[in-house]
């Protein structure tokens, strides 16, 4: 799969979303959909949206015992979204139930990537609250590597962490990144942020953006600039 900006769909209802895609008029990017959309709408929006042409990347971030992450991925694996996710914290075993579930019995099956991180988090934050005393970079080094060895594709992580995610656990290892902003933008919660073009030439395949574009004056507008300050478009 080619890098990409995906737009992440945080919306509350399937009217909002779907009259927010129908401004891209003919355009199909790629989107995310997280727990806000798919717990409003369920499994009939993920439909919905895949028939009018989108790849979708289905953020739920599962994280449970290794038993009910595989029987779950088992359900989802018939959305036909085109990724999904786990909490890398939820260690090997999991992830390697989480793979085993989603492979369809004709052995095909979305991309499976873990989140290390959350760019929401920082090392005040893993240190004095997760009380994990091993720096930020270490701790998201560590979770790649055993996303890497479980057999997932990839992993969500900062675009800060990207270039040595890749370093660490190879080129074709994929690195989707949110926390990014403009420059001339404003950051909200997150804590760990970079520019499309910084992104572009850090090592992340696909960048996540959602307040930027979806609460611009010109979401369109927005998206092609993020399409070109990433991709070089």
């Amino acid at each position: 799969m080619n890098k990409d900006v995906i737009i992440a769909l945080d919306f509350p209802t399937k009217d909002e979303t779907l009259a927010f895609l129908d401004r891209f008029q003919g355009r199909k990017p790629f989107v995310k959909i997280g727990m806000e959309l798919f717990y409003a709408e369920g499994p009939a929006i993920i439909r919905e949206i895949k028939a009018r042409g989108h790849k979708i990347f289905l953020d739920l971030k599962l994280h449970d015992i290794p038993n009910t992450v595989k029987r779950a991925m088992s359900v989802l694996s018939h959305l036909d979204v085109d990724m999904v996710n786990v909490h890398a914290a939820g260690a090997s075993a999991m992830m390697k139930g989480a793979l085993e579930g989603l492979t369809r019995a004709d052995g095909t099956r979305p991309l499976l990537i873990a989140v290390t991180q959350l760019t929401s988090t920082d090392a005040e934050t893993l240190k004095n609250e997760l009380l994990i005393d091993t720096p930020m970079e270490e701790t998201v080094m560590r979770y790649a590597k055993n996303a890497a060895d479980s057999g997932l594709d990839g992993v969500v992580c900062s675009p800060l962490e990207a270039r040595k995610v890749k370093d660490a656990c190879g080129e074709k290892f994929f690195t989707v990144t949110p926390g990014i902003r403009f420059a001339d933008g404003d950051v909200g919660d997150q804590k760990r942020v970079m520019t499309p073009e910084r992104a572009g030439q850090s090592g992340s395949d696909f960048i996540v953006v959602g307040r930027p574009i979806t609460q611009a004056a010109d979401p369109v507008a927005a998206y092609e600039r993020c399409c070109k300050e990433f991709l070089g478009q």
